[in-house]
């Protein structure tokens, strides 16, 4: 197979454009480094088109290699056809060698090789070939034998159907056909174990749905239902279609002493040996395409999660919400540094409501806190009517936000928390750690375990693996978009850092500790186990201020430079000038690009790349995002009413719709086909993303199952 021209195919790219990202990835660049600095190699493409071609040369390589085994496995068996080998060769899934293989494979015992043993092949291949005269029964008195078990005329017969059934079963072509056909014609099938029981799962009680139009979403709830017990999950085939075509393929001639007994080992084979292994197939492809999906989704939420804008400059209070225990506070200053802690008990059962506003307001003037984040946990709607009560009281002017605190208590019961914060307990570590993600959320985010950050769907379901390979891939790739600050970045943000390990982000660290600050990104080949490979991935992506050269502070990588110091001089600049923000207007001296290129030994794409970062320095992508709703008033759920008009934060997309915040400490549903009427959607994430601020209509309020259904169609 030349998977270049299969990849290139797949995902409508050049094979050059294949061949040349390659050959990068095999000399160990990673996937940010070569959509930042290798567009000149590879066409351009971006980082979503590398990691599907990362994925796919992958699975094609294992497919390659698991080819070369199977074909060494059947020549030993001295059974290796040419024409077996090419069919093999030309295979392009797993699931089709695996079906070419079936035949040549190790079996445990089986009836069939039960049979085998006891000399009943000939016997098979009469009945097989059709060519006999003679009632069977008569050609099976000549395979009885006392020394093999074989008393009976009927046990010799059975044991021949056997064979057959085994051999029918074994055909890859008949199995690529039912295969084919039960996904096309056949229906998933559920029903309840218990009729009675009340669950989450009640839609699927008596449920029927093409397997052709199963939707992901559906798919990874029946699995949940049937591993909670709840749901019976069955695949129904065209039976009798698949009967007939076997029978086709089987029997190629009227013959009246073998046509029946063919007929009942075709039946055999079908519903003993295929129906239910297909049905397995089936059931975990449309599994592994659900969670592809999800996934999908599950990265795209993230990366919006992740690239919302920070909120720079203030000093936050962190409100950590709970009954019994009290709400632990956290002030921490615009630099993220945490400057105090308390305890206050304004809930139930204590209720010391005044008490913890005098402990507030106390904390506003002696800090300047402008902003409250607070966790939407338990107790956040509680939290939220005081924190509103006092600053109604106050003159002072702060606001506050309701963050998702999803992953907080992972986060502070971590090994990291308790070595960020040795002398704090969990709670206070969760207070800091929700002012921070407000502050810089991918920062402070990336401290934890993408699938514990809550804005994805069934995602204790999945392969785990895969699963933890996509988002950490979505995480490196935000990180590196936005670049790291080489003094103040955290080893747990620089471990996502192109080309660096957890163990080299802790080198960074460590080195900084005892050496003060980089003042040059040269220094960080003076970090233990970072080289020459690993400071071309990592240092086009690190940034510092205030270093010796201002190129420093840019996402101009070092090899690049020279060519930016003469672009510059070429232009009447210097690198001063880069800190003195002179150089907006660039773009418009840079006239005649290709030639000024050639002049400079790049190509134009790097030096487009460059004009626009010498232009606007170490621009931060997020700026771009939809800034948070800060809040001063509260609204509560029984405030709701039919056609009442608010806006919102999206803080979830999922297949069938999104999550909308709106400020009443449960988020309303926006249904898919209440998205818009200006276009036909197949998925939400088509017109809204996680962070995006819309506007919605209240459609219903049921405030005793805590559902809001919300439109964005006005």
């Amino acid at each position: 197979m030349e998977i270049a021209k299969v990849i290139a195919q797949e995902l409508g790219i050049k094979v050059s454009q294949v061949e040349a990202t390659v050959k990068l990835i095999d000399e160990g660049c990673t996937i940010p480094f070569i959509a930042r600095y290798r567009k000149e190699v590879t066409g351009s493409l971006n980082d979503e088109i590398l990691r599907d071609l990362y994925e796919r040369l992958n699975y094609l390589r294992n497919l390659e290699e698991r080819k070369e085994t199977v074909i060494a496995s059947i020549a030993e068996q001295e059974k290796l056809t040419s024409e077996l080998e090419k069919q093999i060769r030309e295979a392009m899934t797993l699931v089709a060698v695996e079906d070419l293989y079936r035949p040549y494979k190790q079996k445990r015992r089986t009836r069939a090789t039960i049979a085998k043993e006891k000399g009943l092949e000939g016997l098979a291949n009469i009945i097989y070939l059709q060519m006999t005269k003679e009632p069977i029964e008569k050609e099976a008195e000549a395979y009885l034998s006392e020394e093999k078990e074989v008393n009976t005329v009927e046990e010799a017969i059975a044991g021949a159907l056997d064979i057959i059934a085994e051999n029918v079963s074994d055909e890859a072509e008949y199995r690529t056909y039912i295969r084919d056909i039960t996904v096309k014609e056949g229906k998933i099938v559920t029903t309840a174990k218990d009729a009675e029981a009340k669950s989450v799962y009640e839609m699927y009680y008596d449920f029927e749905e093409p397997i052709s139009k199963a939707a992901g979403y559906r798919v990874l709830a029946i699995n949940r239902g049937e591993k909670e017990k709840f749901l019976t999950v069955k695949i129904v085939a065209p039976e009798e279609r698949i009967l007939r075509y076997l029978e086709s393929k089987v029997i190629l001639k009227e013959n009246p002493h073998t046509t029946n007994l063919l007929k009942a080992a075709i039946e055999d084979s079908y519903k003993r040996l295929i129906a239910g292994a297909i049905e397995r197939e089936i059931r975990s492809d449309l599994t592994e395409k659900a969670e592809d999906g999800a996934i999908t989704v599950f990265g795209k939420n993230l990366t919006q999660l992740l690239m919302q804008p920070p909120i720079a400059g203030q000093v936050v209070l962190g409100w950590d919400p709970a009954f019994r225990t009290g709400c632990k506070l956290a002030v921490v200053d615009a630099t993220g540094k945490v400057l105090d802690t308390v305890v206050v008990y304004p809930t139930e059962p204590q209720k010391k409501i005044a008490e913890a506003k005098k402990t507030v307001h106390a904390l506003i003037k002696k800090y300047g806190i402008t902003l409250i984040s607070v966790g939407n946990g338990t107790a956040s709607r509680e939290s939220e009517q005081v924190i509103v009560e006092l600053l109604k009281e106050i003159h002072e002017n702060v606001q506050y936000i309701i963050v998702n605190e999803a992953g907080a208590s992972v986060y502070s019961a971590s090994k990291l928390a308790t070595e960020e914060f040795p002398n704090f307990d969990v709670g206070q570590r969760s207070a800091a750690s929700i002012a921070r993600r407000l502050q810089d959320p991918l920062a402070e985010l990336v401290k934890i375990d993408p699938k514990s950050i809550g804005v994805g769907q069934y995602q204790h379901d999945m392969n785990q693996k895969k699963l933890g390979e996509a988002l950490t891939g979505v995480v490196e790739d935000c990180v590196n978009k936005v670049g790291v600050d080489l003094n103040t970045a955290s080893a747990s943000l620089l471990e996502y850092v192109s080309g660096i390990s957890k163990v080299i982000a802790k080198n960074i660290v460590a080195y900084r500790e005892e050496n003060g600050r980089f003042t040059d990104r040269k220094q960080l080949l003076k970090v233990a186990k970072l080289g020459p490979k690993a400071f071309e991935q990592c240092a086009g992506f690190m940034r510092i201020q205030g270093g010796k050269n201002p190129l420093d502070a840019t996402s101009v990588h070092p090899e690049s430079y020279e060519a930016a110091t003469n672009l510059l001089e070429k232009l009447g600049y210097s690198l001063k000038d880069i800190t003195s923000q002179g150089l907006i207007g660039l773009s418009m001296l840079a006239k005649n690009r290709a030639k000024l290129a050639t002049e400079l030994g790049i190509g134009e794409v790097t030096l487009d790349d460059i004009i626009k970062e010498l232009e606007k320095p170490a621009r931060d992508p997020r700026d771009e995002m939809p800034k948070p709703i800060l809040r001063t008033d509260v609204l509560e759920m029984k405030d709701l009413t039919e056609g009442m008009v608010l806006k919102g934060t999206v803080r979830n997309v999922i297949d069938f719709g999104a999550f909308v915040d709106i400020g009443v400490h449960q988020d309303g549903l926006v249904h898919i086909s209440q998205i818009t009427n200006k276009k036909f959607i197949k998925h939400p994430l088509e017109v809204v993303s996680v962070g995006d601020v819309v506007e919605v209509k209240v459609l219903s309020v049921d405030l005793d199952r805590k559902r809001i259904q919300l439109s964005m169609i006005m």
